[in-house]
């Protein structure tokens, strides 16, 4: 077994271009250079079919609810759709229900980083869609979120992210989502004593 740390990202959204998998992916980029290994899943290839209790359980639904039992940690990234996550993703995020007879249950005690992007400035409302998502699964939403309003400021057309300072706030992010999963393996808990994200400033 492995002594690396896993980091599986979720997200995106079903379109080409889309601004909320390039900042996934540059988070893992943060993920990466904290030391931990890290797996990109994207909505679009994921490729689920809607969830229902009457559903036969289609095999990559519980290779994606293996795959995220199994990771120390997770990132979501969501497009902001009428103030909330994307129906893929919520989709993605039902089929966990897999998971609901594992001891521990579903995602408990995983540190998730949550970030959006917005075409206008309410990023915030997907975040806080899913960090009630999170606690649902017994996770752990890291506090430090990434909503990046205004997406058409930062990314160009293709999907690039082209805005230096967000893309370091999103690597920020993936540090920090390594810094609580690796405090978790050894402590079994969370704080922010030693993280520079959450570090008083000096006095004046």
């Amino acid at each position: 077994m492995t002594n690396s740390l896993r980091v599986v990202g979720l997200g995106g959204s079903l379109r080409t271009g889309s601004t909320s998998l390039t900042a996934l992916g540059v988070t893992l980029e943060g993920v990466q250079a904290a030391g931990a290994e890290s797996r990109l899943i994207a909505l679009r290839e994921l490729d689920l079919p809607l969830y229902s209790p009457e559903h036969s359980v289609p095999e990559k639904a519980r290779w994606f609810a293996e795959t995220a039992y199994q990771a120390d940690a997770m990132v979501w990234s969501t497009p902001t759709y009428h103030g909330s996550v994307s129906g893929a993703l919520k989709n993605a995020l039902d089929w966990l229900i897999l998971l609901a007879d594992r001891e521990p249950p579903y995602l408990s005690n995983k540190p998730i980083g949550l970030v959006s992007t917005a075409g206008g400035v309410q990023g915030l409302q997907s975040v806080n869609t899913m960090d009630f998502i999170v606690r649902a699964l017994r996770g752990w939403a890291v506090p430090l979120v990434l909503p990046v309003g205004k997406s058409w400021k930062s990314f160009d057309p293709e999907g690039r992210l082209i805005d230096e300072t967000i893309a370091d706030s999103l690597r920020g992010l993936g540090g920090e989502v390594v810094r609580a999963a690796r405090q978790f393996r050894h402590e079994g808990t969370c704080d922010y004593a030693e993280s520079r994200q959450f570090a008083a400033p000096a006095p004046a």
